[in-house]
Parts: structure tokens; sequence; C-alpha cells
């Protein structure tokens, strides 16, 4: 599949998980979030883990065990947690400073050296969510602020790993995407069950809520950013992040009556800017690292061939 398109569908998740907020105050009930996390991963997770009827085998027991910790275990609590202690839109605003992380890490792990304008982009996109979601609050909860950054980083971090460990041969997304959400969703459970108790009782509109969030939210939405990830660089899927926290300005002014302000109008802009930016300077990095990688292939043959005729 070329390129655009590839981003386009990839782009789909975020929109989806900027729905979050809406379907959670309008269905779910309330003071719930480690159950929702639960709720939106396992039950994902298993559906998913059926269709592909893949494990893991040999070393991707452990992998699979991180990145889900990573991408889901750790980032669901995190975030809700952030979400919760942080007054208006400023876990929003600290999780969008994803794309500055995973340009760092990308530069560590995957040797793509960072360019002036990911960079600018990055900072831009930051600024531009700000716009949108910040409010005028009191003092910040330091225990917010340090929950907003350690998810941002655990979700940055377990983006650049599936981008360097890939997938097994003959593996496909949907088998990755089970592992990590299985995986994910049996970190939360004994959480969950721990610091909120047992479930709560659930009426015909939390269960409609619910089933959203594990099918379209989760389920189909992780499975499009991770194999994303596996056809872009973890620089362009990670600056589509943005299109979350714009999607749930966008759909709080349609669906439940909140007003958009010139300003924040203004910060969208900047942080959809930013998003295409992010991807037209992620196309020079992806050929780059794939000019490099298909060097590495051909000194690797190169070896090899040596070798034999030895």
């Amino acid at each position: 599949m070329k390129r655009p398109a590839t981003v386009l569908l990839t782009a789909l998740a975020p929109v989806s998980w900027g729905t979050t907020y809406a379907v959670t105050t309008q269905f779910l009930p309330a003071d719930r979030p480690l159950f929702t996390g639960l709720m939106r991963a396992l039950p994902a997770g298993l559906l998913l883990l059926a269709l592909s009827r893949v494990l893991p085998r040999g070393a991707w027991w452990w992998k699979a065990a991180v990145l889900g910790a990573l991408n889901i275990g750790a980032f669901f609590p995190l975030l809700f947690l952030s979400a919760y202690r942080l007054p208006g839109g400023m876990a929003a605003v600290v999780g969008s400073v994803g794309p500055l992380f995973v340009v760092g890490l990308s530069a560590v792990l995957l040797g793509q050296r960072p360019t002036g304008r990911a960079l600018a982009a990055g900072v831009v996109a930051a600024f531009g969510v700000s716009l949108v979601v910040l409010k005028a609050a009191g003092a910040l909860d330091p225990v917010g602020v340090l929950a907003a950054l350690a998810s941002t980083a655990s979700m940055s971090t377990g983006t650049v790993l599936t981008k360097r460990w890939g997938r097994p041969e003959g593996v496909g997304p949907l088998a990755l995407t089970a592992w990590q959400l299985t995986a994910g969703g049996l970190l939360i459970a004994p959480l969950a069950l721990l610091v909120e108790g047992a479930p709560p009782a659930l009426d015909a509109r939390a269960l409609g809520g619910y089933l959203y969030l594990a099918l379209a939210n989760t389920a189909v939405a992780y499975w499009l950013w991770f194999r994303g990830i596996g056809r872009l660089t973890a620089t362009q899927v990670t600056f589509l992040g943005p299109l979350s926290p714009l999607t749930a300005a966008v759909v709080g002014w349609a669906a439940l009556g909140q007003a958009l302000t010139p300003v924040q109008l203004a910060g969208m802009a900047l942080a959809f800017g930013a998003t295409v930016a992010g991807q037209l300077g992620g196309r020079r990095t992806l050929v780059s690292f794939s000019s490099s990688e298909r060097n590495r292939r051909k000194d690797s043959m190169d070896v090899t061939g040596a070798a034999l005729r030895r």
C-alpha cells in the first residue's frame, strides 16, 4: 500500500482515541478508570488472539510482555491517573510532547538522526494542542504531572521498541496487537481489583460503551496503529498523536455542545499543520533508514557470500 494511504489509515487510530473522553463521560460508570482500561484491553486482546490463532514463540514471549506493559498495561493506568489529578486538558498537553520523546528515542535506539523540521514540528504540535485544551487553573499536582510524563514516555518507548523489534517472520500486525493487548490487560486486571474492588453493575448503556471501546477504540485502532508502525517511521506515527486531542475537541463541540473559541481554532490549525509537517519530514527519514537498511543487508550478503566461498 502506498505511503499516503498507510498514513491515513494509521491516523484513524488517534482519531478513534479522541472519542474516548466523550464515551467515558456519557456512557460509563464514574470513577472506574482502571476497570475501564481493563475492559478496553483484555477483551480486545482475547478477541484478536482468537482471530489470529498465533502465540508468541521464543524471545517473543518476553518481548510481547514488555511491549504490552509499555503500550497498554502501564500507559492506561498512568494516563487515567494524570487525567484525574490534572486540571483541564493539562494531561493532553503533556501527552502532546510524545513526538519529541520519540524523536530522541529513535536517535538512540534506531539510529535515526533527528532533523530540525521534526523538532520544530514537535514543539509547534505541543503548543497548538495547549491552545486547544489548556484552560486557566490553579496549582498543578506533581503526581499528576509525573504520571502524564510517565504515560507519554511509556508509549513513546513502546512505539520505538515496536519499530526496533519488528515482528517475527510470518506473524502479522493482528497477532502482534493481540499479544500486547492481552499482556497489558492481564497486567491491569490485578491492579484494578486491588484499587477499585469488584466490577460495578453495568446497564445496557454502559455495556454499549464498553463494547465500542473494546472493538473500535482498541482492537481496530491499535491494530491500525501497530500496522502503521511496521510501515512508517516511528516519528511519522507518533506525529499522528495530536489528532487525538483535536478530535476530542471537535467531538465536544459537535456532540456535547462545547464552544470552540478563535484561540482554540488557531491551536487546531497549528497542531494539524505540525502533524502534516511531521509526515513530510518523516518521509526523508524513512528513505534514509530504508537505504541504510538495504546497505546493511547488502553488506551482510557480501559477508555471507565470502564465508561460503571460503
